[in-house]
């Protein structure tokens, strides 16, 4: 089996991280595989905000937490969280979002470095807070929320695989 589909295969969502950074060259082979995820007309939608700082991850964990009603860290104390929002004035903004998401989940893998993704991005930048920090880092434009990724170097056993589901294909 070639290294590209074995990552695709083995790739599991991590939630458990040590406490370390990941390395600046890595991060940027992630985003780069991001960059590169197919994009609807080519219009390449997708914003990436990378967050590494600890005391604006706490208020995003507090942001998310709210939104999902439960006192708990929804981003699973990762060092590194990467929003990814998109252009709601292009053809395919959260699909193209969510490749890019993709991209970077399996780029992080064949990395060895954890991911997961996390919800409730949408809902954290409806808000006015939400607003309020896309405006305070710079963020122009009406972009919609589409997801989080986690990623830290794993803390954990590497998680097996669910069995797949039945009728997971229909050839015609």
């Amino acid at each position: 089996m070639n290294e590209t589909v074995k990552t695709l295969l083995e790739r599991r969502s991590i939630r458990k991280f040590q406490q370390k950074q990941i390395k600046e060259e890595e991060l940027n082979v992630i985003l780069e595989a991001g960059m590169y995820a197919p994009s609807g007309a080519n219009q390449q939608s997708a914003l990436f905000i990378v967050v590494q700082d600890a005391e604006t991850i706490k208020k995003l964990s507090a942001m998310n937490a709210a939104i999902l009603k439960k006192n708990i860290d929804p981003y699973y104390h990762a060092p590194t969280i990467i929003l990814v929002l998109a252009d709601k004035s292009k053809v395919t903004p959260v699909e193209d979002g969510s490749l890019a998401l993709g991209n970077m989940f399996n780029a992080a893998a064949s990395l060895g470095i954890g991911s997961c993704w996390i919800h409730r991005t949408r809902q954290m930048f409806e808000t006015e807070e939400g607003r309020e920090l896309l405006k305070k880092w710079g963020v122009a434009g009406d972009y919609v929320g589409v997801g989080s990724c986690i990623l830290g170097y794993p803390d954990c056993e590497h998680p097996k695989a669910a069995p797949r589901k039945d009728n997971f294909v229909v050839r015609v």
